[in-house]
């Protein structure tokens, strides 16, 4: 397999053949010491939260049954791969580790529900009795459900932000992330609203929960987290200590209101529709304006942090305005899936996420929020980087 080099210097526009690039493991990650350790404390903590979601389900089969629960699971998976595809399809410039993205689903699916629903339960029972079941309620629904919820989606992103710094580049991870946690959330909850409806008012009761939370309103949960995934994402940006308090702890707070915003109005019959029109409508058009300009802000990074590359001749400046384009990129990776089928297209992502990923460390040093001694890993994404361009 053989291509024509690509410009060094100058500006003219990309060859028609797409660029072959070798196979190289996606998404090209740095090496990092103490793999084995994480790698087994990455199994036991998937291992813990699969059994976490195996008590979750199996509450909710002895509560409506196992046949229902099984109706419930298909209704609550189904729509699963389409919501999470577009939730990952935001994330062009520097896509998230497979891994991370799926430990993050799962603890929204496991560890945040089972958590909700202890915390939940126990908190509307002990209202029930002290004050009445409708005291209960409200309280379950309007206090405990969003502080409690919104808590324990968001400790797996602070875990992120705090353990894995290098995969907060910007508002767009944390939002990528907190619309994940936020789908596993609300899959599992789903199953239990699912067989809910199943069991009181048979296969048309789950359809019509079905249609309300799986088709309806699916983003809730992504939206509300959401919240917190900004607030961290401004935070990593920021070398200002009190930025790095304010934006997250502003950012959770606004999630837990905005919750119990929608539940409260749920509880109020028509008043749900006013607030779905005139608060959630708007904050969800706002955070897609925000994942806009965050994406856009990413490709000048890119733009300006691979000039150097540039300068010194190792890639064309047609291949910068390229990686500096969500739309390029995507052009790119069809020219490579036409031309060389699935393997070809994915070794042009990583192409793409390995620029992303030196361009941001660059950015990283450059404002002083890198930690550790970068030269090296930024020598390896270079030599990643030559790998990948050069011809085979």
């Amino acid at each position: 397999m053989t291509t024509d080099r690509a410009p060094q210097t100058s500006a003219a526009p990309p060859p028609a053949v797409p660029v072959q690039y070798p196979a190289l493991p996606f998404p090209a990650p740095v090496r990092r010491t103490g793999a084995r350790v994480r790698r087994a404390l990455l199994i036991a903590g998937v291992l813990v939260m699969l059994l976490l979601l195996l008590v979750v389900l199996a509450i909710t089969g002895l509560e409506v049954g196992a046949v229902n629960l099984g109706i419930a699971l298909v209704l609550a998976v189904l729509p699963v791969p389409v919501y999470l595809g577009l939730a990952l399809w935001i994330d062009r410039f520097e896509p998230e580790p497979r891994w991370m993205i799926a430990s993050t689903f799962l603890w929204g699916a496991a560890v945040a529900t089972f958590v909700a629903l202890v915390v939940n339960s126990i908190g509307q029972l002990v209202v029930s009795e002290a004050l009445g079941p409708q005291e209960g309620v409200i309280f379950g629904g309007s206090i405990s459900a969003p502080i409690v919820e919104e808590s324990s989606k968001a400790a797996v992103l602070f875990l992120i932000f705090w353990l894995s710094r290098d995969e907060f580049n910007g508002v767009v991870d944390g939002i990528v992330y907190a619309i994940v946690v936020g789908l596993g959330f609300a899959t599992t909850e789903n199953v239990i609203y699912y067989g809910r409806g199943v069991l009181e008012e048979g296969l048309e009761g789950g359809l019509a929960v079905f249609v309300v939370r799986g088709i309806l309103t699916p983003f809730l949960h992504p939206l509300f987290t959401s919240l917190t995934g900004l607030g961290l994402g401004i935070a990593s940006q920021s070398r200002r200590t009190w930025v790095r308090i304010v934006a997250p702890a502003a950012g959770l707070i606004g999630a837990v209101l905005l919750h119990s915003a929608w539940n409260t109005s749920a509880l109020g019959g028509a008043l749900v529709v006013g607030v779905y029109v005139l608060v959630i409508v708007p904050i969800l058009l706002a955070m897609l304006t925000v994942v806009v300009l965050g994406l856009r802000r990413e490709g000048r990074l890119v733009r300006t942090y691979l000039a150097p590359d540039v300068q010194r001749g190792a890639l064309g400046a047609w291949e910068v305005e390229q990686l500096s384009s969500v739309r390029a990129r995507i052009r790119a990776s069809w020219r490579s899936l036409q031309a060389g089928g699935y393997r070809e297209w994915r070794n042009c992502r990583a192409y793409h996420a390995t620029a992303s990923e030196l361009a941001f460390l660059r950015f990283r040093v450059d404002q002083g929020l890198q930690r550790g001694e970068p030269h090296a890993e930024e020598q390896e994404y270079v030599r990643r980087l030559a790998q990948l361009r050069a011809p085979v």
